[in-house]
């Protein structure tokens, strides 16, 4: 029992050792956002700000002067940008992933290696492509051009096409011959029943959608179009007036991880046992 007490203890002094070196970095930034600037520069890992100042963030939400910090503008094009790409994928990546779990057509096969051959292509490859459809098709520097490329994920596919193959036919089955046409089926039968692969997909889309920066940079020009990562990206880099204000730019960041945070904890409970619950089923 001593070596027993021992080795958890010496088990749990090493996970709260690691859980110290990733929270660190966090505590850090909360510290720093409610420095002067002065106090941040000199002391940059003092937990403790002298004096304390809310200064960062009223010139975030615009109380300050300053030309190079839009905040608002930003979170409200990256919320946009989420929401409606979270919904789009959803939808669509699990209606791309039922044609391919359960329709019988000609190409089925070839379009579910296609989808895996999109998963193996860095997405910089992209970029220029990207850039060229949005010019082309006149969708450059718009709302449409922010969320229509992003609306429809291969990894999103994959991962419903998978889950839709681990539930059975027979289910299908009894819905049809109730009368069920194949949209009634997978709208009211098979959907329901894939809960935690909606609520990965869910949480993913929305934290790749809003952390999304490569595509942003090439999709749009201009302060009106910025979202949150372009934004902050232009803060970071030093643009005019802006260079080492370390509180703003701390304070900036910390704000802006709070909404992928909030969809984190209020679906991870849910997540977890509907995943438990779908590893049990299969």
């Amino acid at each position: 029992m001593t070596q027993r007490s021992f080795t958890r203890v010496l088990l749990y002094t090493l996970i709260v050792m690691i859980a110290v070196v990733y929270i660190a970095p966090f505590v850090i930034q909360v510290a720093t956002s409610v420095k002067t600037n002065p106090d941040a520069t000199s002391n940059p890992l003092s937990l403790w700000p002298n004096p304390f100042s809310t200064e960062a963030f009223k010139t975030m939400f615009g109380y300050g002067d300053n030309d190079y910090v839009n905040f608002p503008l930003w979170f409200t094009n990256s919320t946009v940008v989420a929401v409606f790409v979270t919904v789009g994928r959803v939808f669509f990546d699990s209606l791309a992933g039922y044609a391919l779990s359960r329709l019988q057509f000609v190409g089925r096969r070839f379009l579910f290696l296609a989808v895996l051959a999109v998963l193996s292509v860095p997405g910089v490859v992209l970029l220029i492509p990207k850039f060229l459809v949005l010019q082309y098709t006149g969708l450059y520097n718009t709302y449409g051009g922010m969320i229509l490329p992003l609306i429809v994920d291969a990894a999103g596919i994959f991962i419903m096409k998978q889950f839709f193959d681990t539930i059975p036919y027979s289910i299908e089955e009894a819905a049809r011959i109730d009368g069920a046409g194949v949209f009634r089926t997978f709208w009211s039968v098979v959907l329901p029943m894939t809960k935690p692969a909606l609520l990965t997909l869910t949480i993913l889309s929305f934290q790749g959608s809003w952390n999304e920066f490569t595509h942003m940079l090439v999709a749009t020009e201009g302060p009106e179009h910025q979202t949150l990562t372009t934004g902050m990206a232009g803060l970071f880099s030093g643009a005019v007036g802006s260079a080492q204000q370390f509180p703003l730019k701390l304070a900036v960041a910390m704000v802006a991880t709070i909404p992928v945070a909030i969809v984190f904890f209020v679906f991870q409970r849910r997540f977890v046992a509907g995943a438990n619950a779908g590893s049990v089923k299969g």
